[in-house]
């Protein structure tokens, strides 16, 4: 979807648009119409109070309509080399888990946890290589742990011995029994 959407906005080849609005260009995606409306704020600020440049710091990002952490850290790490946290997506939070290197589920519970236990050189990177993992071989439906490179450390149940030994000196202490709250 997101390369139907990069055409329709004109980003991708073949250069000629055919979407009229930017709710047309990208109706593909999830809350498009919100999506919509957000870009055009977005743009309007960064002509008018950032001169049409991106801004980066986090502060400034998480001004902009639709901006969260995990688009900030993205747009930091991969636009202009800061590494300033670890975006936590879907997939991010599915592998988390199920490597035991959080227990929680709110987006934000899990970066912290995962800062503690990850180098902030790797922090960039970490977030690609969750996101692909969870989408290729940690799937939600059927993970594909007979083809995963971390199954002989991964704690998932009834998979592969425990990864404690591997994380035990870098994890968050107290976590563990703290549930998703």
């Amino acid at each position: 979807r997101f390369q139907k959407i990069l055409h329709e906005l004109g980003l991708k080849q073949p250069p000629n648009r055919t979407a009229r609005t930017p709710e047309e260009a990208i109706r593909l995606a999830g809350l498009y119409r919100h999506k919509a409306r957000h870009i055009q704020e977005t743009c309007a600020i960064l002509v008018n109070r950032f001169q049409e440049q991106v801004p980066r710091t986090m502060e400034e990002l998480l001004e902009l309509p639709g901006v969260g952490r995990k688009t900030a850290n993205v747009i930091l790490g991969n636009a202009f080399g800061v590494s300033s946290g670890i975006a936590v997506d879907t997939h991010a939070r599915r592998v988390a888990n199920r490597l035991e290197l959080t227990s929680f589920s709110d987006p934000k519970k899990i970066e912290q946890d995962l800062l503690v236990l990850i180098p902030k050189k790797e922090w960039t990177q970490i977030t690609h290589l969750f996101i692909e993992h969870g989408r290729r071989i940690c799937t939600a439906r059927a993970p594909r742990c007979t083809d995963c490179p971390l199954l002989e450390i991964c704690p998932y149940p009834g998979v592969a011995p425990c990864a404690d030994s591997l994380f035990q000196s870098r994890r968050p202490s107290g976590n563990k029994s703290s549930g998703s709250s």
